[in-house]
């Protein structure tokens, strides 16, 4: 049997080992190891088309509106005093954040009472990222409104420009900006989904007049003001419908007007000046017991109680009260100023549209019967 030759052996060695090594490259993806990547034609990226510059007009509007109002947003914190369990320490933890809008120069700021509920210090960011310490001058927890006030500089302070909310259309675009979830100066956009809606207060009371829009409102945006396309604001962003406590869709606004009529009593005196009237009104479970007894006529605010030397006792309104037969008798206020009174909220609601001094006249029912009577509010002492 002859040998093979040695350069046959180192031949096959070789075409073997080539085979591998192309197998290996192919294997990593290189299908042409002599390939030169030199040798291919230059690429050249795709143009933009069209040019970034020519956006559509909404477009440059709201990017318009968000450059010029954003510096007058501002992010707040609230924190509150907490004892360490192990060393009984007390020591400043967050206890919540929000938003806030710079009302004018003097360092005024505006918030939701709920962004500053129970906080033992308060500091607020503004858009130049300086922080401050802040103070609370006012609050109208049924309303969900407070003011701040800081120290800052008047050249840094960039107040907001307002709007009206008693005009507005369902469907209208709207803008909010605020801090969700401490992501700061965030804008989103949307419309007014509906008007008029009612939503309770931190206190249990209800806002009347809310503005529901579909704009993204999360937690942080409270407090946030609520912009129409020209950058007025048209309202105070406050609380959110969500059963996972993220934007669904609904969030809710304190108009403006309302907003407008608060802010200056806060500011002035720390606290509104509402109308006072003079009565306890009979609570609702008072009211229902009256109609299973067979009492009729409770349609509107029944007076339950009367204040002494109050503006409903000089006029002659009465208190509830037992007659010679042992049945009770009772005075309905049904309107105000030929407005409708369907029940105790609505009374509130209706007498917070006036100023103490303002004389309205009510329509009352007594024993069947209805008489208009013409009264002077006065102011209520909290």
């Amino acid at each position: 049997m002859k040998r093979s030759s040695p350069l046959i052996i180192q031949l096959i060695f070789l075409v073997v080992l080539f085979s591998l090594l192309i197998t290996f490259l192919n294997m990593m993806g290189i299908s042409n190891p002599f390939y030169n990547p030199f040798s291919r034609p230059m690429a050249t990226p795709k143009p933009v088309v069209p040019a970034p510059a020519e956006l559509g007009a909404d477009e440059r509007s709201t990017i318009e509106v968000f450059k010029r109002l954003s510096p007058s947003v501002v992010f707040i914190i609230n924190t509150a005093m907490r004892r360490d369990f192990f060393s009984m320490r007390a020591q400043e933890m967050p206890q919540g954040s929000g938003s806030g809008f710079i009302w004018d120069q003097d360092g005024h700021i505006v918030t939701n009472f709920h962004v500053i509920y129970q906080a033992d210090s308060i500091s607020v960011t503004l858009h130049d990222r300086t922080v401050w310490d802040a103070t609370v001058i006012g609050a109208d927890p049924d309303h969900d409104i407070a003011v701040l006030s800081i120290g800052a500089p008047q050249n840094i302070m960039q107040p907001v420009i307002l709007g009206s909310s008693n005009d507005l259309e369902v469907g209208q675009k709207v803008l909010a900006i605020g801090n969700p979830f401490g992501l700061d100066t965030t804008l989103t956009t949307g419309v007014i989904s509906a008007l008029g809606r009612t939503i309770e207060s931190i206190s249990g009371r209800t806002i009347y007049d809310v503005i529901q829009t579909d704009a993204a409102i999360n937690p942080g945006n409270s407090g946030g003001p609520l912009l129409d396309s020209f950058g007025r604001i048209i309202g105070v962003n406050t609380a959110i419908v969500s059963p996972s406590g993220s934007s669904a869709g609904i969030g809710f606004s304190v108009p403006i007007d309302t907003v407008n009529r608060i802010v200056p009593q806060l500011i002035s005196r720390g606290r509104t000046a509402k109308p006072y009237l003079g009565v306890v009104l009979l609570p609702a479970s008072h009211s229902k017991r009256l109609k299973e007894l067979g009492y009729k006529d409770l349609d509107g605010a029944v007076i339950w109680k009367i204040f002494a030397h109050s503006p409903a006792q000089k006029v002659g309104l009465q208190q509830i009260r037992q007659n010679n037969r042992g049945g009770v008798q009772y005075d309905v206020i049904t309107a105000i100023d030929d407005k409708p009174v369907t029940d105790d909220d609505q009374l509130i609601h209706l007498l917070e549209s006036y100023s103490p001094n303002d004389k309205v006249n009510l329509r009352v029912k007594r024993n069947g019967s209805e008489f208009d009577v013409e009264v002077q509010l006065s102011i209520r002492s909290e």
